[in-house]
Formats: C-alpha cells, sequence, structure tokens
C-alpha cells in the first residue's frame, strides 16, 4: 500500500474563506491527513501556541479579514512548527527574509498545490516528538 503525503497527520488550515479552506481540506483528507482543522480567526485556533502545537503542519493564510496572521506564523517559525503561507497577500522578497525556508503558495491556487508544499515542507523539517 502506497503511504500518501499528508497520512495520519494533524492539519490545522488558518482561513477565513470557507471555499477555499473545504477546497484545502478536502485535498488534505484525500492525502490522507487523519484530521483537518479549519479556524476562520486566530481566536477559533487559540490565544496561546498550544491550540496550533496540537497539529502536525499548518496552512497559514497571511489576511483574515483585516487582521494579519504573520505575528501567529512567527510564534510557529519560533517554536519550530512546520507551516506553509497560502495567501493571495504576500512579498515574496518580504516572506523570505522574515520566514527562510518557508513555502508561500500563492491564490489562486489548487488543493494539490497547498499538498504538494506541505509534502516539501515536512520532508525538510525533523519531526517533532509530542
Amino acid at each position: 500500500m502506497t503511504k500518501l503525503p499528508l497520512d495520519g497527520l494533524r492539519v490545522l488550515v488558518l482561513e477565513d474563506e470557507f471555499l477555499i479552506a473545504m477546497e484545502v481540506e478536502q485535498a488534505c483528507r484525500d492525502s490522507g491527513a487523519a484530521e483537518v482543522r479549519i479556524c476562520r480567526t486566530l481566536e477559533e485556533v487559540g490565544t496561546t501556541l498550544s491550540g496550533a502545537l496540537d497539529f502536525d503542519v499548518a496552512v497559514i493564510d497571511l489576511r483574515l479579514g483585516l487582521i494579519s496572521s504573520v505575528d501567529f506564523a512567527r510564534t510557529l517559525f519560533e517554536a519550530g512548527v512546520p507551516f506553509i503561507f497560502a495567501t493571495g497577500y504576500a512579498d515574496s522578497q518580504e516572506m523570505s527574509e522574515n520566514f527562510p525556508g518557508v513555502r508561500v503558495v500563492t491564490k489562486p491556487y489548487l488543493g494539490n498545490e497547498v499538498v504538494d508544499a506541505l509534502a516539501d515542507t515536512l520532508q525538510r523539517v525533523p519531526q517533532r516528538l509530542d
């Protein structure tokens, strides 16, 4: 049996656009994710990092309405939590300077593009021990 790219993983999707979030969720599930949690706001993730640490990898939209998720992404980055940006608001030079090695998938995108970026990200980071 072939192992799927996200086999058994828990994925956090921080995305305020419902249809996009649903497409990413389905692509992650089709790629073997055991759990996909969609959050439309930072408050839904939780006010502490522990909410994000309940997941193996995250998909982060930079803009949630008028709110930036950069500080949340910085917290994940500093904690070593693997994630990608999936956004329509990205300055690639600024992103590479502030988040070296973090993939950015720009909107519009397909769910499989997000899965490919997640799989690539997971291959490049050491596995966390929970």
